[in-house]
């Protein structure tokens, strides 16, 4: 358990929390959400103490264990992989290596048996014995192979040494846990297994995730970071979106009867209640459900941006042909081959794989960013195409303020035009004047995002569009994707957004491809797909 109380914390003139008060109860998960910039990881580093606040204290129960989702990827590398999943327990890592430094001396005195013998018992209790077990295990479970267990940490890749330090946090049992967007660079198989190790784990886990799927899957409890004020929410994102959106729209109705809104709102309690059944947490988050009061239900205080990708001209029949595309990376790595496969109007295809640097090379050919090694693509003569790439920074290394750097792109320049379209990209007032080369990671997403619409193009390719946003321009950009009546070739790690918006799935692999008519749940669950996965790696 962990009780946070009393905590304040602000930069300058700045409040970014203000007097919290909330306790973290084991057997529950807690789903940290908030706008961008509203403190969600700051205030995971005031529970793990990294930071401190101005007022307040954080506390745990004596002898409890606290484990952190480290984000340094560079940390470790003087470590084995193996090594530095156990140091996820530093306590028990201490007494292994003073074990092995014991038993390795060649002058073992009266005294080094006592102090091993000590160390024996400790290490027992802290089930020492099994701990290379599990962390091997883990490191199975997140797609970690059993042939780099025991390899230097410096000689992973990126997405490799992230797995590892996700396998660190989890070791051990610990008694809290805290997890900041733990599904980053995870494939879906991978995203599974910790779904369902969440949902096994018997503490408390504390998590920062933009994925709405996962946050579905795991969390029993919303903590809402808005406005300086940290609220407990029963319910996971689903029920705290949806019920925040009805007593949004209930507040507006003044002509209801209050008496109707109440009953609107059991219904909506009593339908969410029996559809937690189906979650991997289902027990305990039921029975939390079936507890709610209609005063528990606020509105939230969110804003969305508005997003609509309109076409200006209607597609022919010939929207895309690609013919036996290959690509082999500088590394030697072969990212694919041969891949062929035509686009029909209306189409939505998901590209999907372990590998998500063959999805970016496969887009940035698609775009004339750069060349297949082999084989060839047309784009259809009533096409026109936009493009999101995963790194859009290049686009932003430029002195223009945001009026200006739109404007580039619009065909209307009249400056109230532009600024009206910005301010539904939630850049009102003073905002729409910041330099382009100084605009946070989110608010790059949200330009990219009004440059593509005022394209009108009618076919999109986007890779990653979700990275960098919060919940609710996520949300917003689901959404209208979804209303778009084009295109679209994306790959997004959001197993919600890719669910809702694709018709169509590609899995790409270094031996071959899979491409399926269906969703991607109906993708991931079905058994014969499953088979046929393993022949394409």
């Amino acid at each position: 358990m962990i009780t946070v109380q009393n905590v304040s914390l602000r930069y300058g003139k700045r409040v970014l929390f203000d007097e919290v008060n909330i306790k973290f109860v084991p057997g529950h998960c807690y789903g940290v959400i908030g706008a961008n910039g509203a403190g969600k990881s700051t205030f995971l580093k005031i529970l793990s103490g990294e930071i401190e606040p101005q007022t307040g204290t954080v506390s745990m129960n004596p002898g409890e264990r606290l484990a952190v989702l480290k984000q340094d990827q560079y940390e470790f590398d003087q470590f084995s992989v193996l090594d530095t999943v156990i140091l996820g327990h530093p306590r028990l890592y201490k007494i292994m290596k003073e074990r092995e430094a014991i038993y390795e001396k060649e002058d073992f005195t009266d005294a080094d048996g006592e102090k091993a013998a000590e160390l024996e018992a400790e290490f027992a209790d802290l089930n020492g014995w099994e701990a290379e077990t599990e962390a091997a295990q883990l490191l199975s479970g997140l797609s970690i192979s059993e042939e780099l267990h025991y390899t230097m940490m410096s000689d992973l890749n990126g997405s490799d040494k992230v797995r590892v330090l996700l396998a660190q946090a989890l070791f051990g049992n610990p008694d809290v846990l805290l997890l900041d967007e733990p599904t980053n660079n995870l494939d879906v198989d991978t995203v599974m297994w910790l779904e369902n190790f969440l949902a096994d784990f018997r503490n408390t886990v504390i998590v920062v995730s933009h994925d709405r799927h996962f946050l579905d899957q795991v969390t029993t409890h919303i903590v809402d970071i808005d406005y300086s004020k940290v609220q407990l929410y029963t319910g996971n994102y689903g029920f705290w979106y949806e019920s925040s959106q009805l007593a949004q729209k209930q507040r507006q109705d003044a002509n209801k009867k209050a008496e109707d809104k109440r009953k609107e709102l059991e219904d909506f309690i009593r339908r969410f209640s029996a559809n937690a059944s189906k979650s991997k947490q289902a027990t305990s988050r039921q029975k939390l459900l079936e507890k709610i009061t209609i005063d528990d239900i606020k509105p939230s205080s969110r804003k969305y941006p508005y997003i609509a990708f309109k076409p200006e001209r209607e597609p022919g029949d010939q929207i895309l042909r690609v013919e036996n595309l290959s690509k082999t990376a500088e590394d030697g790595t072969v990212l694919f081959k041969n891949l062929s496969f035509t686009v029909a109007r209306k189409e939505k295809i998901a590209f999907v794989g372990r590998n998500m640097q063959a999805i970016s090379t496969l887009f940035d050919i698609l775009m004339e960013k750069q060349k297949p090694d082999s084989g060839s693509f047309t784009w259809g003569v009533t096409i026109t195409n936009t493009y999101f790439p995963k790194e859009p920074a290049e686009f932003f290394d430029v002195d223009l303020n945001l009026v200006d750097w739109l404007r580039q792109y619009s065909v209307e320049k009249d400056e109230s035009f532009i600024r009206g379209f910005l301010g539904r990209m939630l850049f009102s007032g003073e905002e729409s004047l910041k330099k382009a080369s100084v605009l946070s990671g989110g608010e790059k997403v949200r330009c990219m995002l009004s440059k593509m619409m005022l394209s009108g193009s009618n076919a999109l390719v986007m890779d990653d569009p979700t990275n960098h946003l919060d919940l609710e321009s996520i949300t917003a950009l689901n959404n209208g994707l979804i209303d778009f009546q084009g295109n679209l070739l994306f790959y997004s790690h959001d197993h919600q957004f890719i669910h809702t918006i694709a018709n169509r799935i590609i899995e790409i692999g270094p031996k071959g491809t899979l491409d399926k008519l269906m969703t991607y749940d109906e993708f991931i669950q079905d058994d014969y797909i499953k088979s046929q996965r393993q022949g394409i790696y």
